[in-house]
């Protein structure tokens, strides 16, 4: 005798399964391991988004190198020195501990709406303009005091480091401020903002003459640069839920015994059977067989057979 199982799981024959078998969860012995989290740091970018900014920093190196070497008519060789991730408090520390001696040029598609800004400090300014005028005679000076020419020549070098990653970045055409600003920091910025810090080695070929200067941009403004952000899913409704938890329950399997009946016997009984020997069961003829799940009687039935293999009729359930 056959029989088929029709997919008809409905939330009260859950409900009643549940309530035959039992629904306490099994204890689970594994141990769980913790990874350490280092809330200092911000973690705005995934492992993939930073392998996408490295790709994105090594072409920016290329384009400034090249854009550089041609302002300046010397050859250029630029690196990335590191690529980092801040918070816009620690950065506004740390300025305040330097006593506000880099130069600032803020950037943005219009001088209302910032979007970063190219830092380099003094040294570096003196490095720059000497380069420009070559003039390796100018004097370095914690108080130097620059002309009105050797400010707008600083300017125009700087803006070409603002265009080659306006270049890079081709969402928008980024526009650096009309002046370079020294002391406080022009970005406006929230404590909690987190900030993404690209620092660069800038060298004339031939020279030790090594300057430096880095990019602060918050990290969200840089996700254009870093492919499409992963849209965020809605929230699903409980009808949503009740439909993932049934295709689940649908497809979980159990461990199904069929029972057609006991005995106890003493030790030295079960060592002293012998073939053909008989062992009378606690059960008449004309009971049912059980079916258990999970060690829970949940349904009632007869012995069958069905293609060559033992099977049980159904004749009643516990649920």
């Amino acid at each position: 005798m056959s029989s088929s199982i029709k997919n008809n799981l409905t939330r009260a024959k859950i409900q009643q399964l549940l309530a035959a078998v039992g629904s306490a969860p099994t204890e689970d012995s594994s141990q769980i391991e913790a990874q350490e989290h280092n809330w200092s740091v911000p973690h705005c970018f995934s492992d993939t988004k930073l392998k996408i900014l490295s790709e994105f920093t090594e072409q920016l190196a290329v384009v400034i190198a090249e854009k550089f070497s041609d302002y300046c008519r010397s050859q250029f060789e630029v690196t990335i020195d590191s690529t980092s991730q801040c918070f816009a408090d620690e950065f506004l520390n740390k300025s305040a501990d330097d006593k506000g001696k880099d130069f600032y040029l803020p950037f943005g598609m219009n001088q209302e709406h910032q979007f970063g800004l190219l830092a380099f400090p003094e040294e570096t300014a003196v490095l720059w303009v000497k380069q420009l005028l070559g003039d390796n005679d100018t004097e370095e000076n914690s108080d130097r005091k620059f002309s009105q020419l050797e400010k707008s020549l600083l300017l125009d070098l700087a803006s070409t480091l603002i265009k080659s990653f306006s270049y890079l970045y081709k969402s928008c055409d980024l526009q650096p401020a009309r002046n370079i600003e020294s002391g406080q920091c022009p970005l406006k910025l929230q404590d909690t903002e987190e900030l993404c810090r690209i620092s660069l080695n800038i060298k004339k070929s031939g020279t030790e003459n090594n300057t430096t200067a880095y990019f602060l941009i918050p990290c969200g403004k840089l996700e254009p640069a870093l492919g499409k952000k992963t849209e965020t899913k809605s929230e699903p409704t409980p009808e949503d839920i009740s439909k993932m938890i049934f295709g689940h329950l649908e497809k979980t399997s159990v461990n199904v015994t069929v029972q057609l009946a006991c005995v106890e016997l003493s030790f030295e009984e079960m060592m002293d059977l012998q073939v053909n020997d008989i062992v009378l069961l606690d059960k008449k003829i004309d009971e049912p067989i059980e079916l258990i799940v999970e060690g829970r009687k949940v349904c009632y039935g007869w012995p069958a057979q069905s293609a060559g293999m033992y099977a049980i009729t159904i004749s009643e359930t516990a649920f």
